[in-house]
Parts: C-alpha cells; sequence; structure tokens
C-alpha cells in the first residue's frame, strides 16, 4: 500500500448495525494518517454513505454497487448483500477491479463466518482470524 493511503473497511447488518470494523492501512502509516485525519471522521463518512448505498440497493441487482460516495478525495465502494449486509470501503481512489475482486474475498470469508451455529447475523464479527485475513487481502490485492 503506498505511503498516506487511506484503507478503512465496515461491514453493516440489515438493522444498520456495525457487524465488523478495520483500518486496513498499512501499520507504518497507521500513525501519519491518525495525526492528519481523525480516526472518526472515516466513521462519519463511511456511516453518512449509507444512505447512498440504501439508494443504489434500489436502482441496481448487482452485489458491487462501486463507488457510492465521495469525500474530498476519498471514495466510498460499496457491496450488499442478498441479506442487505453492506460491506463499505472507504479508499483514496483505488481500481474499481481490485475493490470488487476484494469484496468478493471478503464476502466469502463472511459466509464462512455465517456459517459458524453459534453466530448470530447480528453478532459483531470478533474472531481474530477473521480480521488477520481480511488484512492479508487488503494486503494482496492493495499493495
Amino acid at each position: 500500500m503506498a505511503a498516506g493511503s487511506v484503507l478503512h473497511m465496515v461491514i453493516v447488518g440489515a438493522e444498520d448495525v456495525p457487524l465488523f470494523e478495520a483500518d486496513l492501512s498499512s501499520k507504518s502509516t497507521d500513525a501519519g494518517a491518525r495525526e492528519e485525519r481523525p480516526q472518526y471522521l472515516y466513521h462519519f463518512v463511511l456511516h453518512a454513505a449509507l444512505d447512498a448505498v440504501e439508494e443504489q440497493e434500489w436502482h441496481s441487482n448487482a452485489m458491487h454497487l462501486g463507488v457510492v460516495d465521495r469525500f474530498n478525495n476519498l471514495q466510498v465502494s460499496a457491496f450488499t448483500t442478498a441479506a442487505h449486509v453492506r460491506f463499505l470501503l472507504l479508499h483514496d481512489g483505488r481500481s474499481d477491479d481490485l475493490v470488487k475482486s476484494f469484496f468478493r474475498d471478503v464476502y466469502e470469508l463472511y459466509l464462512r463466518v455465517m456459517l459458524n451455529p453459534f453466530h448470530t447475523a447480528t453478532t459483531k464479527i470478533a474472531t481474530p482470524l477473521f480480521h488477520q485475513k481480511v488484512r492479508q487481502l487488503a494486503r494482496n490485492y492493495f499493495r
């Protein structure tokens, strides 16, 4: 990932409940990025984009909605499931094809978590393995 890159992801449930959240920026740039723009700004931008995602869901049958919102030089890309679980990625202008592939792989990981009989659709995903695999996918796609 390029120095100073922004990469923040959330998975939001059908009831607008945050299920997963991760700062996927490279570790070396985390401290600098937090000083430039506070983390709460990323949260605000991502959650503000939920309205745009809901609007896009009505106009498209595709799971990958592409860039649904912009804030300054940041873009919010979205992916939605049949159960209306939304994957949002805040980034600084990544290739749409890379983001689409990243979302599909994260969706596959998400489905594996949902297959666990002890996990419900409204429970936060707190599994360290899930977080580790999502970070690895981010490193593979957005280096």
